[in-house]
């Protein structure tokens, strides 16, 4: 099975309320985890303009803003929405599973 495969217990899903994320250790990465109105998005915790920390910085809609330089990204799609980020963040799929969010790389 490959790692795409392989969904990963991320945190219960009581754990992540709408307006709050989770930044946990999964597949060998800082995921964080967002849940905006009831959904729930994942992305790295990565700014890809400078390899620093995304999670934490405003978020907008469905964008969130890096505290640094002022990159953002569409937490959906990972698209880098501004300079001086071009590169999209990973992205990776989440699921609630009986009461747990699980994550897996896109």
């Amino acid at each position: 099975m490959s790692n795409q495969d392989s969904w990963e217990d991320f945190c219960e899903q009581s754990e992540l309320l709408p307006g709050e994320f989770l930044v946990r250790e999964a597949g060998g990465a800082f995921v964080a985890v967002y849940n905006i109105d009831g959904l729930l998005y994942g992305v790295e915790d990565v700014c890809t303009h400078d390899g620093g920390e995304l999670a934490g910085g405003p978020i907008e809609g469905f964008s969130i803003e890096c505290l640094r330089h002022g990159a953002k990204f569409d937490l959906r799609t990972g698209a880098a929405l501004c300079a001086p980020a071009h590169a999209p963040v990973p992205i990776w799929a989440v699921r609630v599973t009986q009461g747990k969010v699980q994550v897996r790389p896109r």
